[in-house]
């Protein structure tokens, strides 16, 4: 039988990025296109706190 280590544990692993920054500027412009397509209040403020959640919009160069 082998001992565990109670310390090891405890610890979390390293966590890893799920997305890069280039995937939150493309999803915040996905978000930005898709609320301009609805006009359901309740869907525009859910979209609004996404947008908030993944970060301050930084505009493209078009």
């Amino acid at each position: 039988m082998t001992e565990e280590n109670p310390a090891a544990a405890k610890e979390p692993g390293r966590a890893r990025a799920l997305f890069s920054t280039a995937d939150f500027r493309m999803l915040r412009t996905a978000l930005m296109h898709y609320a301009r397509q609805t006009d359901d209040r309740e869907e525009l403020a859910r979209i609004n706190a996404l947008h908030h959640r993944l970060g301050t919009y930084v505009p493209s160069e078009d």
